[in-house]
């Protein structure tokens, strides 16, 4: 019986917090050179480093981001 691997270890995990897969977004979107998307993951980790809540849309961008 083969077992399943899961998800590439690139693509942020479903349980993971907003601001991890903000950091693994920011990561691929420089690559990229998405600035859209480099914007979101900012405004994410600026908002957790505040103790704020981001935006709800830029949560969207970063959780879709992969798929």
């Amino acid at each position: 019986m083969r077992k399943s691997f899961g998800v590439a270890s690139s693509e942020p995990k479903p349980e993971a917090s907003s601001v991890d897969m903000a950091w693994l977004v920011l990561e691929a979107a420089n690559d990229l050179g998405d600035e859209a998307a480099i914007a979101a993951c900012r405004r994410v980790i600026d908002a957790s480093l505040n103790g704020t809540p981001a935006p709800p849309s830029d949560v969207h961008l970063i959780a879709e981001y992969f798929r």
